[in-house]
């Protein structure tokens, strides 16, 4: 019996999609320069029980199989092999469980960011981790990548919210790890250790995840600056004197010229920086106010807190905008993910800046600078064979110049097929030997997302 005659013994007619013209739509996710496969088939589940026949078909058959969300992921985590099983969790998009007591939320892993965010907060409360395609990323994505968000400076990232996981693991067993419960410390965090995986240990079903009561409506303000030491001054400023602003955004002069060329914002062209800050607090003008005057101390040629909700939440769509409308200048774009202490932000960006007039490239700096995550867009024609190799050399020097600054390779977005050879080098050989030992006990036949990560 083939694969496809042994998947349709434990599924119905319409998760099963085989046509090549079908199938070749869920080859790849949004990265550029990451190697995609031919899927054998396509998987588009509805329970845990379809989960677990199709990892053991897998299993028994020695077929990869390559778990995918919506594809938003930028890293190529989500591509798929040749031959493989293209496992897409999207058709299991159930809020099961809503606590407002426990304040929890249980979720199957398609449910997507934005639908959870707003069934919560009709209950007055909030889930936090809001990542730029929050309108379209799945949770179980969001997991697979520990994803993070604008408002990480505050809240923190994906992980901190995921208490517990239902996990069918290669060979079709399910497992639950992590707890209900507010605390607990019985056995290793093997919840932590799924999250960020990328499919890679493991297929999620369900997650319990951590809510918090709604936050008051955030207030934003804008602080324009003319150098990126100075813009880096005002970060360090405003952490150092104890502030947590709901959101800490930054933009650079090709980011904000890029947004105000397609979305038409009035943003301030001239400016070398523009630093975004928010707060959530009781009496947020007033925590606008202090920033807004450690902004001035550091340097800043003009500062203009938002007057309403309204306008803070235009400010804050010209950041969400940045990735969309720096795609606009070339044909593709190279994203990177570095994170670097926020005390070398400043010489990180400015880095970045020499590297692109170094290649003769537009490299575009948008971060979440309350966390030191940068993001350098490298915009290339690939088209142009002498731009690709340049904007490939680029991509490379600034993954170098975030480690040599004491950072990481990824803050949010993933190792995936991009970063995996870096990941071997900002970890060296003896912890890689102990990643690949996890994965072997996890996945002794080497199926879960194979190619990925390591």
């Amino acid at each position: 019996m083939d694969l496809i005659e042994r998947l349709s013994a434990g599924l119905p007619a319409e998760a099963l999609l085989t046509d090549p013209d079908v199938t070749g739509s869920y080859a790849r996710d949004m990265a550029n320069f990451c190697a995609a496969g031919t899927p054998a088939v396509v998987v588009l589940p509805r329970t845990v029980e379809q989960v677990q026949h199709v990892l053991r078909t897998a299993t028994e058959l020695r077929v990869p199989v390559v778990p995918q969300g919506a594809r938003t992921g930028v890293s190529g985590a989500a591509n798929a092999t040749d031959g493989c099983i293209v496992l897409s969790l999207v058709k299991m998009d159930r809020i099961l469980e809503i606590n407002p007591v426990d304040r929890i939320a249980v979720v199957e892993p398609g449910v997507v960011n934005a639908v959870l965010s707003r069934a919560v907060n009709e209950h007055g409360l909030y889930y936090p981790p809001d990542p730029s395609s929050w309108e379209s990323c799945t949770i179980g994505g969001n997991i697979g990548t520990a994803a993070g968000g604008l408002c990480c400076v505050k809240y923190g990232v994906t992980a901190e919210y995921v208490l517990g996981l239902d996990v069918v693991l290669a060979d079709g067993r399910l497992i639950t790890t992590g707890r209900r419960t507010a605390k607990g410390v019985a056995g290793y965090d093997l919840t932590r250790l799924f999250v960020g995986s990328e499919g890679s240990l493991g297929v999620v079903v369900r997650a319990t995840l951590a809510l918090k009561p709604a936050p008051p409506q955030q207030l934003a303000l804008v602080a324009e600056f003319d150098s990126v030491t100075a813009a880096g001054d005002a970060v360090c400023r405003i952490m150092a004197q104890g502030h947590t602003p709901s959101l800490l955004e930054l933009m650079d002069r090709t980011s904000v010229r890029a947004v105000n060329a397609m979305a038409q914002m009035g943003l301030p062209e001239t400016t070398e920086v523009l630093l975004l800050a928010a707060f959530d607090t009781p009496d947020p003008a007033a925590d606008l106010a202090a920033v807004g005057a450690l902004c001035e101390a550091a340097g800043a040629t003009q500062v203009v807190p938002a007057d309403d909700a309204a306008e803070s939440e235009l400010l804050l769509q010209a950041r969400r905008l940045a990735f969309t409308a720096l795609e606009r200048i070339k044909p593709a774009m190279l994203i990177d993910d570095v994170c670097v202490p926020r005390s070398q932000l400043a010489t990180m960006l400015a880095g970045a800046a020499a590297i692109a007039e170094k290649h003769d490239l537009t490299i575009g700096v948008c971060a979440h600078a309350g966390d030191g995550n940068t993001h350098p867009l490298v915009c290339f024609d690939p088209a142009d064979p002498d731009e690709e190799r340049r904007a490939r050399e680029s991509f490379d020097e600034i993954m170098a110049l975030g480690l040599r600054l004491g950072g990481t390779i990824t803050g949010e977005h993933g190792v995936g097929v991009l970063k995996k050879d870096w990941l071997a080098r900002e970890l060296g050989p003896d912890t890689v030997a102990l990643h690949r030992g996890i994965k072997q006990v996890f996945d002794p036949l080497g199926i879960l997302n194979p190619g990925k990560v390591f």
